[in-house]
C-alpha cells in the first residue's frame, strides 16, 4: 500500500497433459496482463491420478505475444525459417506437488502472454484407449499480477522532478507514431549521502523468449546520465522504472526529461491503378510522372540541415482470406521502389489478437537490371518500429527488438523469410538501397523489389506427408502440423526418419493385402450355410482394405470416400466380426441368433458414436456375446453330461488353434503396436483375426435337407422348417 500497489489474481481450468508428440499434444494457456503491470507470478499447480504415476519432468515453455515455438524433439526447421527457442523451465513432478514452483517476470510487457506444458517425448507406443490403467497429470497456472496506481506521466521537453524513498518511482511516456528517436536523460540529481547520483533506470517492458529492456546506471557525478533509443515502439506507453542504489531511507532526488524526435514520412502516392481506369484524366498522369523528381528531393536538406524526410511509407492492403490467413499487398500491385536516400517502409499490421496462431512469410525478389556488382537491397522485418538506420549499421536493431535481416544482390535476386507464430503488433518491413564499396553508385539508383506477404495457419500446408489442423484454446485459434510417414518437424520438412516411396508401398500393400485373409472365414461361412456371417466378413474385408488405402501418407493413397467415414466402417467391421462370430458358435435358435446380430451391430455402432477409439466400449458387447456362448456350452455340457464340443478333434484341430490367434492377435493389438512397427503388426493383426474367424466357426449340422419344405401352395408361397432350431448335435 506505501508503493502504490495493487494485486490482481488470474486462473486457468486444469488441463490433462499429454507426452509430447506434435504441438498438438502441447497444452496452451493464454493469459492478458493487464497495463502498468510491474511484476507477474506465475504459480504452477500440479495434481495426478491413477494407479500407474511416476515421477516425471515436465515442461513449461513462456513467450509474450504468441504461442511459444517449441522443439522438443530437435527436429530441422524448413530454411530460412526462424525457429528461436522459447523460454522454458522443466521440474519433477514431485518438486510441482510441494507448491513452490513458480516464475516470476519483473515489468512484463502488457498483452497477451501463453504459458504451454508438455510431458517428455513418448516412446511412440499406440496405447488402446481405456485397457491399460494410466496416470493422468493434471497442470493449471495461476497468475498473480502486481500492478503500479502511481504512475508519473513524463511528458516530451517537460521537465519531472522525482524523489526516491525506499521504493521505486514508476515513469511512463507515450510514443507517438513516426519517432525517430527517442532520449531520455536525469539532471539535476541530488542524494543525502552520496555526491554521485545513484539511481537506476530500467526502460522498457519484459518480453519472453527474448528481453530487450535497457537499464541506464547513472553513478558518476560529472559526467550526462541520458539513454538514446533509436525506433521506440510506436502508438504506445513506454514504461520507466526508476530504482535508488542506496540503502533505505535515504532520499535521492533528480530530474528526468525526455525528448523525442519526429520522424517525418513521404506519403508514397500510387497511381498505377488510376492508370489502368479508361475514365481518368490526362491530369492524374501528369502527377504521377512529377513524383520521380519529387522524391529525388527526399535527399536534400533544409536551411538548418535536417533532413525533410525520414523514410518512403508505401501503404499496404490487408486481405483477410480465411481463419489465420491473411495476404498484404500494395495497392498498385507487389512492386516496391527502393531508394539509397531512404528507406521504403511498409507496415503489416498483424494486431488483431488472431494472426498470431499462423506462419509469416515474407518473400522478395528483384530482377536482373535491379542491382550490380556494387548495389546491394538490405531489407530488415521489425515489430513495433521500423528500422530506419541503414546508412550507419545493418544490424536490425531498434530500440527493443532484434531484428530480422535480408538482403538481395547480383548473385541471390530472392530472399524470404518465414516467421511461426509472430507476436501480436505491427510489423514493419523497411527496404534501402546500400553500395558500401561507393556510396556514389547509388546516388541515382533505383530498384523495383516484388514482394510477396502472406500469413497462412501452415507453411505449404504441411506438406505432402503433413495435415494442418486448427487448434482451438477457448475462442483462441492456432494451426500445427501432424506428419505421417516417420517425417517431422515443424512443417514436416524433416526426412531424418522419413520412409521411402517403396518404404510406403510396401507398407500400404501390407495392410490392404493382409485383408484378404478374411476370404478363408468367408469361404468357410458360405460352404456351411452361414451367410449372415459371410456378408459381416466380407463387409469387414472391403472396408479396412480401402481405410487402410486412405490412411496411408504421401503418394500411395486411395480414398474411395471420406477418411472419417472409412475408419468408422472399419471399426464397426471389426466390432461386427467378433461379434456374430462368438454367437455362431453359441449355435442358438436361428431367430434368436438374428435377432442378437442386429441389435449386437445397433449397440456397437452406438458405442463407436460415442468415443470410436474406447476399448471398452466395443469389447463390451462381445463380452457379452462371450456370456451367452459360455453359457450355452455349459447348458449342454449339463444336459448331455459330456464336454461340448464332443469330439476331441474339434478341440485340437479347430478350437485351439483359433482361440491362439485369436490370443495372440489381442496382445499384438493391445501391447506391441508401435508407430515405427504399426505397418507390421497390424498387418499379422488382421491375418490372426480373419484366421482364428476360420478355425472357431462351428460345423455345419449333419442333415440331408438343412431348409426342407413341408407344405406348398399353389400361389408359390411356401411354408418352410428349419430342423436345425432342433439339433444340437455336432460333430
Amino acid at each position: 500500500s506505501e508503493a502504490g500497489l495493487v494485486s490482481e489474481h488470474f486462473s486457468q481450468a486444469p488441463q490433462k497433459l499429454s507426452s509430447y508428440i506434435w504441438f498438438g499434444s502441447v497444452r496452451l494457456f493464454h493469459f492478458r496482463v493487464p497495463p502498468d503491470t510491474v511484476l507477474v507470478r506465475w504459480l504452477l499447480h500440479m495434481s495426478q491420478g491413477g494407479p500407474l504415476c511416476t515421477d516425471i519432468e515436465i515442461s513449461v515453455h513462456f513467450r509474450y505475444g504468441a504461442p511459444p515455438v517449441i522443439n522438443p524433439l530437435a527436429t530441422n526447421f524448413p530454411e530460412n525459417t526462424l525457429g528461436q527457442g522459447s523460454f522454458h523451465i522443466r521440474a519433477l513432478l514431485s518438486t510441482m506437488l510441494l507448491g513452490n514452483t513458480s516464475v516470476n517476470v519483473s515489468h512484463p510487457a502488457a498483452g497477451d502472454w501463453f504459458v504451454a506444458a508438455h510431458l517428455p517425448p513418448s516412446s511412440q507406443k499406440i496405447e488402446v484407449k481405456g485397457f491399460v490403467p494410466t496416470c493422468a497429470y493434471i497442470f493449471q497456472p495461476d497468475m498473480l499480477a502486481t500492478r503500479a496506481m502511481a504512475i508519473s506521466i513524463l511528458e516530451p521537453d517537460v521537465p519531472l522532478r522525482q524523489t526516491l524513498l525506499s521504493h521505486p518511482s514508476y515513469l511512463k511516456i507515450f510514443i507517438p507514431e513516426y519517432t525517430q528517436e527517442l532520449r531520455l536523460e536525469l539532471q539535476g540529481c541530488l542524494s543525502s549521502v552520496s555526491p554521485g547520483c545513484p539511481v537506476r533506470l530500467t526502460v522498457g517492458a519484459a518480453t519472453l523468449p527474448r528481453n530487450f529492456q535497457k537499464v541506464l546506471t547513472c553513478s558518476s557525478p560529472t559526467k550526462s546520465c541520458y539513454l538514446l533509443l533509436p525506433s521506440p515502439p510506436w502508438g504506445r506507453w513506454l514504461q520507466v522504472t526508476v530504482e535508488s542504489l542506496i540503502g533505505p531511507h535515504m532520499s535521492v532526488a533528480f530530474t528526468a526529461e525526455a525528448a523525442l524526435t519526429a520522424c517525418r514520412p513521404w506519403s508514397v502516392i500510387f497511381q498505377s491503378l488510376m492508370q489502368n481506369n479508361p475514365n481518368q484524366s490526362n491530369d492524374t498522369s501528369a502527377g504521377q510522372l512529377s513524383q520521380a523528381p519529387a522524391l529525388r528531393n527526399l535527399s536534400r536538406s533544409d536551411g538548418e540541415g535536417n533532413n525533410l524526410f525520414c523514410l518512403l511509407n508505401y501503404p499496404v492492403m490487408r486481405e483477410d482470406m480465411d481463419v489465420v490467413s491473411v495476404r498484404f499487398q500494395p495497392p498498385d500491385g507487389v512492386l516496391v521502389l527502393v531508394y539509397s536516400y531512404k528507406p521504403s517502409v511498409m507496415r503489416l499490421r498483424l494486431d488483431t489478437g488472431m494472426d498470431n496462431g499462423g506462419t509469416l512469410t515474407i518473400v522478395l525478389r528483384t530482377n536482373q537490371t535491379g542491382v550490380t556488382n556494387n548495389t546491394l537491397v538490405a531489407a530488415c522485418l521489425n515489430a513495433a518500429s521500423p528500422f530506419l538506420g541503414f546508412n550507419t549499421s545493418l544490424n536490425c536493431t531498434t530500440a527493443f527488438f532484434q531484428g530480422y535481416p535480408l538482403s538481395l544482390n547480383i548473385s541471390s535476386r530472392m530472399a524470404n523469410l518465414i516467421i511461426p507464430y509472430p507476436e501480436t503488433d505491427n510489423w514493419y518491413l523497411s527496404l534501402q538501397l546500400v553500395c558500401p564499396e561507393s556510396p556514389e553508385d547509388c546516388e541515382q539508383a533505383m530498384v523495383h523489389v516484388e514482394t510477396t506477404l502472406y500469413l497462412v495457419p501452415c507453411l505449404n500446408d504441411c506438406g505432402p506427408y503433413g495435415q494442418c489442423l486448427l487448434l482451438r484454446r477457448y475462442g483462441y485459434l492456432y494451426a500445427g502440423c501432424s506428419c505421417k510417414a516417420g517425417w517431422r518437424g515443424w512443417s514436416c520438412t524433416d526426412n531424418s526418419t522419413a520412409q521411402t516411396v517403396a518404404q510406403q508401398r510396401a507398407a500400404a500393400l501390407l495392410l490392404t493385402l493382409s485383408n484378404l485373409m478374411f476370404l478363408a472365414p468367408i469361404a468357410v461361412s458360405v460352404h456351411r450355410a452361414l451367410l449372415v456371417e459371410a456378408s459381416v466378413y466380407f463387409y469387414t474385408m472391403f472396408f479396412s482394405t480401402f481405410y487402410h488405402a486412405c490412411d496411408q501418407p504421401g503418394e500411395a493413397v486411395l480414398c474411395i470416400l471420406s477418411y472419417d467415414t472409412l475408419q468408422y466402417c472399419d471399426f464397426l467391421g471389426s466390432g461386427a466380426s467378433t461379434w456374430v462370430t462368438i454367437l455362431c458358435m453359441a449355435r442358438l435358435k436361428t431367430v434368436l441368433k438374428q435377432v442378437l446380430f442386429v441389435v449386437g451391430t445397433l449397440v456397437i455402432a452406438m458405442a463407436l458414436q460415442l468415443d470410436r477409439r474406447g476399448i471398452w466400449n466395443m469389447m463390451g458387447p462381445c463380452l457379452f456375446a462371450f456370456i451367452i456362448m459360455v453359457s450355452m456350452w455349459a447348458y449342454r455340457c449339463g444336459h448331455r453330461r459330456q464336454c461340448y464340443p464332443t469330439s476331441w478333434q474339434r478341440w485340437v484341430f479347430y478350437l485351439l488353434p483359433g482361440i491362439s490367434m485369436a490370443s495372440v492377435g489381442i496382445a499384438i493389438y493391445t501391447s506391441m503396436m508401435t508407430s515405427d512397427n504399426y505397418y507390421y503388426t497390424h498387418s499379422i493383426w488382421h491375418i490372426l483375426l480373419a484366421g482364428s474367424a476360420a478355425f472357431l466357426l462351428p460345423p455345419r449340422e449333419q442333415q440331408a435337407e438343412p431348409w426342407a419344405c413341408s407344405q406348398q401352395f399353389p400361389c408359390q408361397y411356401q411354408i418352410c422348417k428349419n430342423d436345425r432350431d432342433e439339433l444340437y448335435a455336432v460333430t
